[in-house]
């Protein structure tokens, strides 16, 4: 096989794999065009503008789910729920993070929320509430992630230190404002937090390259992604977390080195 063939089907490939990875982070009942003008949006612009594999600064299919969500917020917002999906009458629902804002405000007026209200966590955590396409199942995103971690495909750090800053931090959010010691559990199950942490923050062209590098990485993830959630007027806040903290990853990578056996760091 000659050169040139080798490198045209490593770009297919990677460029199948990004489509794939933007699909997992749209509604289903997305409009085919769209997902791929977005698909459109994540190769050209958060890949091949910076100078095509290996030189993108963004993630890709995060770009191309901002750039859809900027372009279509009603249709990028409009979910459905999993059973409901492929009928013709598909039932509109409303995100367990939205949902969650919604009980905060009623929490924080002085009232008592519904139980009913809120996603049982068994359905959240199995997948059967509205979402995207591939962040809603709990149990096959831990698994997927796991196996990437066993084959060494992607580095532990990365999601471990992303989820246990979240749940730290809406943990201790929760705790303050008096809210139930489930409170961190949805965050953690809700939202593209687990499809973010396994397979959209681990990419290799756009996270650090450094043990502590990826540590500081992953803690700002947490950072940024509760802040949103729990103070901004967005419910989700993984996809921007990710762009902005690949923003910092040349800065990492810069002030965070390895140091060589046998010596250290030059001043």
């Amino acid at each position: 096989m000659t050169r040139p063939l080798r490198n045209l089907i490593s770009a297919v490939t990677l460029a199948a794999l990004t489509g794939l990875l933007l699909a997992m982070c749209l509604p289903a009942s997305m409009p085919p065009l769209f997902a791929a003008m977005g698909s459109m949006f994540a190769i050209v612009v958060g890949k091949a503008v910076f100078g095509g594999l290996g030189c993108n600064i963004f993630n890709p299919a995060h770009i191309g789910r901002a750039i859809l969500l900027a372009s279509f917020p009603q249709q990028m917002t409009n979910w459905v729920l999993p059973a409901t999906a492929a009928a013709s009458d598909a039932v509109s629902t409303a995100t367990p993070l939205a949902v969650m804002r919604a009980t905060e405000k009623i929490w924080q007026a002085g009232g008592a929320a519904s139980a009913a209200k809120l996603p049982d966590l068994m359905n959240l955590f199995w997948g059967n509430v509205g979402g995207s396409l591939g962040e809603t199942c709990v149990p096959a995103l831990v698994l997927g992630g796991l196996y990437l971690i066993y084959k060494k495909l992607i580095d532990w750090r990365i999601p471990v230190f992303y989820l246990v800053t979240v749940a730290i931090l809406t943990g201790v959010y929760g705790a303050v404002m008096g809210y139930p010691s489930t409170f961190p559990l949805y965050h953690l199950f809700a939202g593209g937090l687990m499809i973010g942490a396994f397979f959209m923050a681990t990419d290799w062209v756009t996270s650090p390259i450094t043990k502590k590098g990826k540590i500081i990485y992953a803690i700002g993830l947490g950072v940024l992604t509760s802040l949103i959630r729990l103070r901004g007027s967005y419910t989700e806040g993984v996809c921007y977390s990710i762009l902005m903290m690949n923003m910092v990853t040349p800065m990492i990578d810069r002030f965070v080195r390895n140091v060589s056996f046998g010596g250290g760091l030059k001043k």
